[in-house]
């Protein structure tokens, strides 16, 4: 079974004027936007109402800021961003001692869940991502609970696409009308993905939400609540997936502390 959202409670959501002004707080080097999911929605859909250039939200935690330690390159992908928000609870932390009111994370599975609930058949979605089937059955999914129109889906083979194939990709995604591509291929390939095509693609909004695709299906199995709002989601993916997740979250996770530990007392500064 899919996973059941309630909407986001909190501060009120940013104005449509307040979405242009984002505040925002470094963790080593990277942006992050002291953001809310009611304030990513209230971004996207100025992005959309402008139907300017095509825009991406990296959803990102502790693994991402640590990828971006390793690759310059990610570094700047993550800063073209349009939007940097938490999705893991240390990034929350971060932005409270830094002054913010965030009450919680920008979770994926959640801000994808919540956008169509608000927004409802308003927008055309594009699914890209996921094992075979896993699009198909999220634009599903989210159609019958929300009534989303969906714009078309792809599901992308496991090894990099020929010239030809992304340019029939772009060709795709360009004349299906969406307003709003969903990409669920993880970190970094998502962000990597969406920085690379930013300037091929007429769709005003991307999103890298990486295991959505599967945790609204109900392909992988959710943390319960009291561990996703108490930062002890990894533990729980940990012990699911441990061949998989072991490095991100024993040596990634230690890593991470370390160093911010070292910004924030000032002995060390992160460009």
């Amino acid at each position: 079974m899919p996973i059941e959202f309630e909407l986001q409670q909190g501060s009120q959501p940013l104005t449509p004027e307040q979405a242009g002004e984002v505040r925002s707080f470094p963790v080593l080097g990277i942006r992050v936007d002291a953001v809310q999911i009611p304030d990513a929605i209230a971004v996207l859909e100025r992005w959309i109402a402008e139907r300017g250039p095509s825009r991406y939200v990296a959803v990102t935690g502790m693994h991402g800021v640590m990828e971006s330690r390793r690759s310059r390159e990610f570094q700047e992908i993550l800063g073209a961003a349009g939007l940097v928000v938490a999705d893991g609870m240390p990034l929350v932390w971060l932005g409270r001692w830094h002054g913010y009111n965030m009450r919680r994370r920008v979770y994926g599975p959640e801000l994808t869940d919540t956008f169509c609930q608000v927004t409802g058949g308003k927008y055309r979605h594009f699914f890209y991502g996921g094992a075979p089937g896993v699009a198909d059955d999220l634009a599903r999914t989210l159609q019958q609970r929300h009534g989303i129109r969906i714009a078309g889906t792809y599901c992308p083979p496991f090894r990099p696409l020929t010239d030809k194939e992304d340019r029939e990709v772009v060709e795709t995604i360009n004349g299906s009308g969406a307003d709003v591509v969903w990409v669920g291929l993880s970190t970094p390939k998502q962000e990597t993905w969406m920085f690379q095509h930013r300037d091929k693609l007429q769709v005003p909004a991307m999103l890298g939400v990486g295991a959505a695709f599967d945790l609204n299906t109900g392909r992988l199995k959710q943390a319960p609540e009291w561990m996703r709002e108490n930062g002890l989601e990894w533990l729980f993916r940990l012990l699911a997936e441990p061949r998989r997740l072991w490095r991100r979250y024993l040596v990634y996770g230690p890593a991470f502390a370390w160093n911010v530990s070292l910004e924030l007392l000032g002995l060390k500064a992160f460009e």
